[in-house]
């Protein structure tokens, strides 16, 4: 039975992730500082064996890449790797030990398009420290697998969305408030024109490109992978689409970014300003082609199971 080691395995993708891995016949080790439930309950997680590290600290005193060595991994899955640094840490512990190694990146590694949808080959030309992190994390990691032979594979996913969170919503951002507001029919401020676009995934989906690049290894290696609804969206049409579920007709005012701004906190304005600066439209062909990536969920699709279990938690107000 071969031995898959998750790092940050009980989050937003594990917790579709795990249930499938073990439904496949893989041993399941789980990392993590052991303060999070799964978000969706599954008789699979008796199965998992749980290993309790900080990763911080461990980093800090040099030791996280030997802890996940010792814990012997066959397939290594990393999904809370944001600096280099941290992922030089743990290649060179497992490097000729592991036989395939997933990194989960971004598809901010872009930055601004020139190209829609964009595909993988295009330039990187990241900003933003996550962004600039991530595509330095990708380039070391193709470097190593390309050149010397270490089998790492990296999907990049977009906003990750699925019940028991907020998703990224029509003003880009994360406020549930959001689609109270739409659900009301209340006027929503929208930055610009609303022709922005923001690409969701649903968490599941990402699950499944996983299982993927993992079943097709020897096509999966050495390659990055966008992991992405079919289509992205605009803010209009979201905001639009979203009201429509609702039973409502949108109520939308247009404001120029540097207005639409001050009617917000600092934070708000800037996780809006990072979503529409980055805009991203990413292609899929590659990962159909190659892996037979398909989807199971449109963008809207995805919010919309998020939102209704918002709306069943109390969290949107629709009435």
């Amino acid at each position: 039975m071969s031995r898959v080691v998750i790092i940050g395995g009980s989050g937003h993708v594990g917790t579709y992730l795990v249930p499938r891995l073990v439904e496949a016949g893989f041993h399941v080790v789980n990392v993590s500082r052991g303060q999070r439930q799964p978000y969706t309950p599954h008789k699979a997680w008796d199965a998992v064996e749980q290993v309790a590290i900080d990763r911080d600290r461990a980093e800090e005193a040099d030791a996280f890449g030997g802890a996940i060595f010792d814990l012997k991994p066959d397939i290594l899955i990393d999904m809370t790797c944001f600096t280099l640094a941290s992922a030089r840490q743990i290649v060179e512990a497992v490097k000729g030990e592991v036989e395939h190694f997933l990194h989960t990146g971004t598809i901010w590694v872009h930055g601004p398009s020139v190209t829609v949808p964009t595909t993988e080959m295009e330039p990187r030309r990241p900003f933003g420290d996550y962004g600039i992190q991530k595509a330095a994390i990708e380039a070391y990691l193709l470097h190593e697998a390309r050149r010397n032979g270490f089998p790492a594979t990296i999907v990049h996913p977009g906003h990750i969305v699925g019940p028991g969170w907020a998703p990224l919503n029509p003003e880009g951002h994360f406020d549930t408030a959001v689609f109270s507001r739409l659900a009301r029919g209340q006027q929503l401020r929208i930055p610009n024109f609303g022709l922005e676009t923001v690409h969701h995934v649903h968490a599941d989906d990402v699950a499944q490109m996983f299982m993927r690049a993992i079943a097709r290894r020897s096509v999966a290696i050495g390659e990055a992978f966008h992991t992405v609804s079919p289509a992205a969206v605009t803010l209009r049409g979201y905001a639009e689409r979203m009201a429509a579920w609702f039973g409502r007709e949108a109520d939308l005012a247009f404001l120029p970014f540097a207005e639409w701004k001050m009617h917000y906190d600092e934070a708000t304005a800037q996780a809006t300003y990072d979503h529409i600066a980055h805009s991203p439209n990413c292609s899929i062909d590659k990962a159909r082609a190659m892996l037979g990536y398909a989807p199971r969920y449109s963008s809207l699709e995805a919010v919309q199971e998020s939102v209704a279990w918002l709306i069943e938690n109390g969290e949107v107000k629709v009435a």
